[in-house]
Order: structure tokens, then C-alpha cells, then sequence
């Protein structure tokens, strides 16, 4: 049965492509919505960019027919304006002059007139104003991924016959070996992702493990266990699987995909793993490390504010210089000198072996031979993030560090944003690592450990 949807302004700012995404259902645009993209369309940044785009593919349906009769959509459906139902009584105390409201009115003249039309907006509280005004409203939910509970993780724990384990260590073992056990205490088979990391158990002597990663229809042993990139050692199973991800060459995973509460040594291993790719005295894997921390906020204003790129960026990258204040003073006993430590950090900088830019100076680049580490990568959209890997040159190795559950934009939530989305997409290809660190693998402190458990 066809639906009739209105959608929200804020769907077309976050994905431009939604009018194409409603198969053979029918869109309504509120001529408020009209007017707000008209606003937006001198915007800096995506969501300029992503007005402009929704006004193109508008003035490609205008020159087709009568938007406000309605014009067919090419994947399927009808798309129409609608400037009618102003009179519609809105709640008391909501206010008439509202775009929000008068997308609400819309909605409900609508259905007054028997159209059974739903809101889609990213807006909650348009949402809640919907409920009480007998309106249905529903998320855009296209480019959502799955409930946190079946995203992928990157990581498995198996068992495998105890007289495989010697053969294991020489040449791996294919994955028709191993199994899993159910509540139950059955065995059941497992069907492994290319690049997925696994813990393998003796099924006689269970405290006997080994580490892997599935590759090419087998699980091969780590090939960098037991290396410490800039002197730092692995402190857990997570560590071990983050440091072989990190490890491997860009001709191998150019991307690398990491998850995890805070206080799980994501952005930590990343630098430590870059500067000794970096510094290698023989030959350097990368030519830079390039650090981006996207700001939902900061990104929008950036260009209003004063003094140089370096200058207005430098406030986001305070964790990346306490990390580097711990990478750098490693060997010391005691806190040395912090003279001598601010100038050997100012010095990588200065130097270029560490750069740092805002995410609205990543468009239109090609990025070669650099460890591009994308810190707080929650906080980008799918398109954004779709826009960092896509710009990957020849030698580049991008990471894409974060939590999915400390989210500052204000449309993305778990299912939405960038970091979970490229995970859900990425997830099989041979060119993507991906791994999720767990709560109990905080190595900041032990009432982070804590605190992370505890107010999960």
C-alpha cells in the first residue's frame, strides 16, 4: 500500500539523497521546508553543500512538470510542494510562526483531508510535538545501521580441537575447525569476516588461547605480537588485536576502524603505532601523521574564527597532546622536565612530522603516504565520512577512532553516525580492520575501568 510522508528540513541536510530513498511512496514538502533550504543554500561546509544539492535535484523535477500537482520521482513515487492547511489549529502555546509548527500544520491538514501522512524528521522533540498533535512521525532510518547490541565488533571468541593448536602456530587453521558452544553446550559452526579478529580456546584445556585474525577462508596467527611500536607494550587481548590492525601495511588494511568507551588506549596506540611508522630511522612507512577531530560546532564556524588554521584547530587537539605528553616521556621515572616535554611535542608539530587540520579543509584532497587518524569519528555524518575515505590516496592508512555512545551532533545518534555506519558498510572487506575495545580493557585508570563498567 502506498504512504504519504512530509519530511523535515534537517533529513535533507543530513542526507540530500532521502527523496530518492522512498521507493514507490508519495513526498510532501512543505513550502516551509522550501524556505529553509533557500536560507541554508549560502551555508559553509556539508550542510550548505547538501541544500545546494536538494535544490538541484528540485529544479530537475521542476523543469519536468508542476511541483505543486506533483511531479514522479525516478527510482518511483511522487514528490509535490505544499503551501496549503496554514489555518490548521496548532496546539496552545505553540507558536504559528514556527517552520517547525507549520511543518506540523501541513501533517495534519493532511490528514484532516484523508491523506494519511506521516513526518519523517531526524527531530525528536518534532517527534513529541507530532504525538500530541495525532500526527505519526518516524526517524529517517535509511542510513541507520543496526541496535548496538548486533553491530559488529570485529573480534570472536572460538574453540578448536587441542592437537590442531601446534598446527596453528605454523600455518594457521582453516575455519572449518573451529566452533562455538551454546548455552546448552552444543556446538555450533561460525561464519568468520575477512579480517575479523579471533581468540582461539583448546577445547580440552580452556585457559590455553592463542590470537588470530580470519584471512582468506583461514585464522593465521598475529604476525606483529609481541612488537612495542615507540616502546609501548599490549596490555590486553584488545591492545593485541588494535596494535595488529594498526601494524598492518596500507597495501594490506589502508582502513582501519576502531570503537570503544573512553580510556581504551584508542587514540593513545594510534599515535604511538604513527610516529614509529613515521620516525622509522631506515624507511619510512608514511610521510606524516595528519590528526582531524571533527567538531560539530567548531566545523560550522571555523572560518569566522581568528589567527591560523593551526591556531583555531589547537583547542580540539588537547588529547592528542596529552597523549603525545605520555608517548614522549615514557622512559622517565618521574615527570621530567616539562620545558624539555612541551618542546619536543612543539617540535613535531613545527617539523611536520605531526599535522593537524579542520574537516572543512579535507574537501577536495587527495591524501598519499600519510597515517590519517580521524579522532571522535562519532561526531561525522555518513556522508562526511564517506568523503574522508574516499579522498584515501596511494600509501595512505586512515583510522577511524571513537565512541558511538558519546555523540555531540546534534541529528546523529548511535545508529546514524559516520563511525557506525563505515563500520556497518566496511564490514567484510579485505581492505578494512575493524575491532570494538571493551569496557574492561580501560587502561586509563582504575576508576575509569570502573566508571566505565558501572554507567555503561
Amino acid at each position: 500500500m502506498e504512504k504519504t510522508y512530509v519530511l523535515d528540513t534537517n533529513v535533507l541536510i543530513q542526507a540530500p539523497y532521502a527523496l530518492e530513498s522512498f521507493e514507490e511512496n508519495h513526498i510532501v514538502l512543505p513550502l516551509a521546508v522550501l524556505e529553509e533550504l533557500d536560507g541554508l543554500k549560502q551555508a559553509e561546509g556539508e550542510r550548505g553543500g547538501n541544500a545546494r544539492q536538494v535544490i538541484r535535484f528540485l529544479e530537475k523535477l521542476r523543469l519536468q512538470g508542476n511541483l505543486m500537482e506533483g511531479v514522479p520521482l525516478p527510482g518511483g513515487g511522487t514528490l509535490r510542494l505544499e503551501s496549503n492547511h496554514v489555518g490548521v489549529a496548532l496546539l496552545h502555546g505553540m507558536d504559528p510562526n514556527s517552520r517547525d509548527n507549520r511543518i506540523l500544520q501541513v501533517c495534519k491538514g493532511l490528514r484532516e483531508d484523508g491523506v494519511p501522512a506521516t513526518l519523517v524528521t531526524r527531530d525528536i522533540v518534532a517527534r513529541i510535538k507530532a504525538q500530541l498533535m495525532g500526527v505519526p512521525a518516524e526517524d529517517f532510518t535509511t542510513d541507520q545501521v543496526p541496535e548496538a547490541g548486533e553491530a559488529y565488533t570485529g573480534r570472536a571468541d572460538l574453540y578448536l580441537p587441542n592437537d590442531l593448536l601446534s598446527s596453528f602456530k605454523k600455518k594457521g587453521i582453516a575455519a572449518d575447525h573451529l566452533y562455538q558452544v551454546d548455552s546448552e553446550g552444543e556446538r555450533k559452526s561460525v561464519a568468520l569476516v575477512e579480517n575479523q579478529f579471533v581468540i582461539l580456546r583448546s577445547d580440552t584445556q580452556e585457559k590455553k588461547t592463542m590470537l588470530g585474525r580470519y584471512k582468506e577462508g583461514k585464522v593465521v596467527p598475529l604476525a606483529y605480537n609481541g612488537v612495542k611500536p615507540f616502546g609501548v607494550k599490549a596490555r590486553s587481548v584488545g591492545q593485541q588485536f588494535l596494535q595488529e590492525a594498526l601494524m598492518l601495511p596500507a597495501t594490506e588494511a589502508p582502513l582501519v576502524i576502531v570503537k570503544g568507551p573512553a580510556g581504551t588506549a584508542k587514540t593513545f596506540y594510534t599515535l604511538a603505532v604513527g610516529l614509529e611508522k613515521v620516525l622509522e630511522p631506515e624507511e619510512r612507512a608514511y610521510r606524516k601523521i595528519l590528526v582531524c577531530r571533527p567538531n560539530a560546532q567548531f566545523d560550522q564556524d571555523i572560518g569566522f574564527l581568528p589567527g591560523s588554521e593551526q591556531e583555531k584547530i589547537s583547542p580540539l587537539l588537547r588529547p592528542v597532546v596529552d597523549n603525545l605528553e605520555v608517548l614522549l616521556d615514557l622512559d622517565a621515572k618521574e615527570r621530567g622536565n616539562e620545558k624539555e616535554l612541551r618542546s619536543r611535542i612543539d617540535y613535531l608539530f613545527e617539523t611536520g612530522v605531526i599535522t593537524a587540520e579542520a574537516m572543512n579543509f579535507m574537501r577536495g584532497r587527495s591524501i598519499t603516504d600519510t597515517w590519517l587518524m580521524i579522532d571522535e569519528a562519532q561526531n561525522l555524518t555518513p556522508r562526511q565520512v564517506k568523503g574522508i575515505i574516499t579522498r584515501v590516496g596511494r600509501g595512505t592508512k586512515v583510522i577511524l577512532l571513537g565512541d558511538p555512545a558519546q555523540i555531540d551532533h546534534l541529528l546523529l545518534d548511535r545508529r546514524s553516525n559516520g563511525l557506525s555506519y563505515a563500520s556497518d558498510r566496511m564490514k567484510g572487506s579485505r581492505l578494512c580492520a575493524q575491532l570494538t575495545m571493551l569496557p574492561d580493557e580501560c587502561e586509563r585508570s582504575q576508576l575509569a575501568l570502573d566508571a566505565a563498567v558501572r554507567m555503561d
